[in-house]
Order: structure tokens, then C-alpha cells, then sequence
């Protein structure tokens, strides 16, 4: 007898593990996505409870699909526990998890212990917001981004609604999370960004040099640049290709904007982003654009004055650093590091920080704590009437961390002043620690009939 637990063959095609508690919708959402009816499909919890196995063809990219049975289902059943076991090891195998949630029912307890169960992992997951074609989804969808799984993805798969958009967004997730045998659990991406002769490449060969020595040279998937891979403090780390904007070049019509360019797109493949910024003209117009466009992306942000060997005796690095901080006054929460590459001064404390501000970025809010902070807010300063209108906050929720991300349900986010968005930024940042890091705050609208406590 063959044992369903059993190793399966390895295949090319990266495989999709729909999971869920019982009777949300995963057997139905399996026959839609391989346009068969291979899977048994029942009003019922726990009809099904052997792994199924299936193909899916969308433009081009072949993938691969398992339907499982319901998490969380009857502790008492005898098959219970090998059902879970079956259900474990699908996700063990698959290269990203579609989380299937019941719409019309909100976050439900067992969906928050499933949420909790699949955080834990190192597998992109969709959060799948099924039956979402009822009127009561848009009074529920608040509850489901306190799971913490993300924006939820509103489909039908009885009727087909949003399954298209479903299959366009799991490709692109297989694109940025390609199967590869190389382990990238935990790593640090920085990326080394400013204008040209602030001393990146010096910086760059000091922390390779001789903080640690290179454990290897990560080829990227999408593009030619190549990151380098090393060790800190047994942290992996990847510097991000900063070779085109560290080369000088000639300084023609066009250069400077061709090296934002690149600077760019080295923060788009980074978590903690290093500005160096240049002693004797600490802003420039590039510099500005470059730290806009961190905060635009939400990554982290150091910001290093580089080469400060070479500084007279005259500077006071205090107030040169409260001349920083007054400069760079749109991105308040970037701390100030002051380096050396030459003799090292500051590189071990930037890849500390590096470390820290990693950390920071997974820190996730309790959702009472976060609303008692934003209540106690507006209590203090309320929002200001616009249009003969006022803002009304009615719930908050923590929707992702790296970035930290906040979904605010508002009455009308029309009434959002961006002052008052900075407010609530600020008192978030002033209860929580989220130093060296962007954070996302999004409203969305709320039915005042249907506020819940």
C-alpha cells in the first residue's frame, strides 16, 4: 500500500497549497483554477480529506496546485490527526500557500490560529477572501486584515469573480519569490545609494574587507547585477549591486539622473537602504529624491556621513548631526551614522543598526493596543472639518509588517489632511519603536451602521 506521506518526485513547476479551515470554499476554488472537477465539492465540513493534486496553465507559466482538507476541524474525529499531518506537509512542500478565508463570516477564531500557524513559515501566502461576491463582504473585509495576512484578494469561486486577477497576482508572487535551492530565509538586503565620490565603493570594500569575509555572489533571477552575500554576527546579509551609481563617470548632461536611476532600482531590492551623504554639501536636490523615494517605497533608511575622517577639527559632530536631522526633516525616523572607511569608525555600528532596524520591520502591533493609541489620539487632537465634514477613525489594524503596514477603516478618506496623517504617524511611532524604518498608514472607507467593538 502506498504510503501518502510519502516523498513525491521533484518537479520544475513551482507548486500552489490551498489551505483554510473546513467549508470556505477550497475544493470549488481548486476546480476553478484547473478548470476540472476533479475535486468533490459539498456543502459539508470535511468533505475532503486526501490531498488532490492538479495543473494550471496561465499565460504561459505552468504551476502546479494541491487542495487539502479543512485545518481546524473536528479535534474528536478519528482521522483528525492524520488529516492535519496531510495538510502540514502540503504546505511544507509548496512553494507558495493560498490561504482561503469564508467573506461572509469575517476572521473567524480558527482563521486567526491558521494565520498565526502560516506567519511562522518562510512561504509567500495569499490570503483568498472567497464568497466575496455577497453583499455582507464589504461590512467583514475590516476583520480579515487583522489577521495579518496581508490585502485580501476578493474572489468567487463558484462564479469565477476575481480569479483572473488571483491567477495574474500568483504569477507575479512566483516571479519575486522564485524556487531556488539557495536559502534566503532571514537575510538582510542593504543597498549603498548616493551621489557620485561620497566613498560608496570604500565603504563597500571595508564592510566585505574586513568586517566579515564573502561567503558567496547571489546571481539575481530578473536582472544582470550581481549581490554579494556575507556574514555579520552569524546575520546573513546581501549587499544589493550598487556598481552603476558608485562608478564616477564623466560628468555630462543626464548623468545625475541616470544615477538615481540605478539608486532606484537597488531600493527596490533592498530592506535597509545606506544614503551617503557628503559632509561639505549635505543636501542636494538628488539626495532629497533618493530619501523620498525610501519613504515612497517603505524601506528602512540610514543615513551615513561618510568619510568623516577627513572633517576639521572645527565640525562638532552633535551639531553637524542636528544639522542632518533639520535637512532631512521629511524622513524624522532616519537615524544619523557617522563613518569612516578608512579607518572603520562607525561600520560595525551601521551593520548593528542594519540588524535593528531588520528586526523592527517584522514587529507587529496588537490590534487593541494600536486602537487605544489611535483613539487616545484623537482625543487629544481631533482632525480638522473639511467640506463641513470631520474624519472619524473607527478601527485600526496592523495588515503587514516589512513594511509595517496600518489600514485605518475611516468614514471617508477624502477627509484625510496629510498633516493629520503625519500626526497619527507620529503618535504610533511615539508608542512603538519603529526607528530606522518607513511605515505605511492606509484608510479605508467604513460603514458607520456596521462598527463593531
Amino acid at each position: 500500500m502506498k504510503d501518502d506521506f510519502m516523498m513525491l518526485n521533484k518537479f520544475d513547476d513551482p507548486l500552489i497549497a490551498i489551505v483554510g479551515r473546513p467549508n470556505v470554499g477550497k475544493s470549488q476554488l481548486f476546480n476553478r483554477l484547473t478548470k476540472t472537477r476533479s475535486a468533490l465539492v459539498e456543502d459539508l465540513p470535511g468533505t475532503t480529506r486526501d490531498r488532490n493534486y492538479g495543473k494550471i496553465d496561465w499565460r504561459g507559466c505552468n504551476l502546479r496546485i494541491v487542495d487539502t482538507a479543512g485545518l481546524l476541524g473536528d479535534e474528536n474525529e478519528e482521522l483528525e490527526p492524520l488529516v492535519r499531518r496531510s495538510v502540514e506537509y502540503a504546505i511544507q512542500e509548496a512553494d507558495i500557500i493560498l490561504f482561503v478565508v469564508s467573506a461572509p463570516d469575517g476572521a473567524t477564531d480558527p482563521d486567526y490560529t491558521i494565520a498565526s500557524m502560516l506567519r511562522k513559515g518562510d512561504k509567500p501566502c495569499l490570503l483568498i477572501a472567497n464568497k466575496s461576491d455577497r453583499s455582507s463582504y464589504a461590512d467583514r473585509i475590516y476583520e480579515l486584515f487583522g489577521l495579518g495576512m496581508g490585502d485580501p484578494s476578493p474572489i468567487s469561486a463558484i462564479h469565477g469573480e476575481g480569479v483572473g486577477d488571483l491567477l495574474d497576482k500568483l504569477v507575479e508572487t512566483i516571479q519575486i519569490f522564485p524556487n531556488t535551492d539557495e536559502e534566503i530565509v532571514d537575510q538582510i538586503r542593504i543597498a549603498i545609494v548616493g551621489r557620485p565620490n561620497v566613498g560608496k565603493s570604500s565603504l563597500l570594500n571595508k564592510i566585505l574587507g574586513e568586517e566579515r569575509t564573502i561567503v558567496s555572489s547571489i546571481a539575481g533571477t530578473t536582472r544582470d547585477a550581481i549581490d554579494t552575500g556575507f556574514n555579520f554576527e552569524d546575520r546573513k546579509m546581501i549587499l544589493v549591486d550598487t556598481a552603476g551609481i558608485r562608478r564616477r563617470g564623466k560628468i555630462i548632461p543626464g548623468v545625475e539622473r541616470h544615477s538615481v536611476n540605478y539608486a532606484e532600482k537597488s531600493i527596490d531590492r533592498a530592506d535597509v537602504v545606506f544614503l551617503l551623504i557628503d559632509q561639505e554639501e549635505p543636501l542636494t536636490a538628488q539626495d532629497t529624491h533618493i530619501a523620498g523615494y525610501v519613504q515612497e517605497q517603505a524601506r528602512g533608511l540610514i543615513l551615513v556621513v561618510n568619510k568623516w575622517d577627513l572633517s576639521g577639527p572645527e565640525i562638532e559632530k552633535h551639531k553637524f548631526a542636528r544639522e542632518i536631522d533639520y535637512k532631512y526633516r521629511f524622513v524624522p525616523w532616519a537615524p544619523v551614522v557617522f563613518t569612516s572607511a578608512l579607518t572603520g569608525e562607525g561600520v560595525r555600528d551601521l551593520l548593528e543598526l542594519s540588524v535593528h532596524i531588520s528586526e523592527v520591520r517584522k514587529f507587529r502591533v496588537q490590534t487593541s493596543e494600536l486602537n487605544r493609541i489611535i483613539q487616545r489620539a484623537i482625543a487629544q487632537h481631533g482632525p480638522p472639518t473639511i467640506r463641513h465634514k470631520r474624519l472619524k477613525v473607527m478601527y485600526a489594524t496592523q495588515a503587514e509588517i516589512t513594511p509595517p503596514t496600518f489600514i485605518l477603516f475611516v468614514n471617508d478618506p477624502k477627509l484625510v489632511h496629510f498633516s493629520y496623517q503625519r500626526y497619527l504617524e507620529n503618535k504610533i511611532r511615539d508608542a512603538f519603536d519603529f526607528e530606522g524604518t518607513a511605515i505605511r498608514i492606509i484608510f479605508r472607507k467604513r460603514s458607520e451602521d456596521r462598527v463593531e467593538d
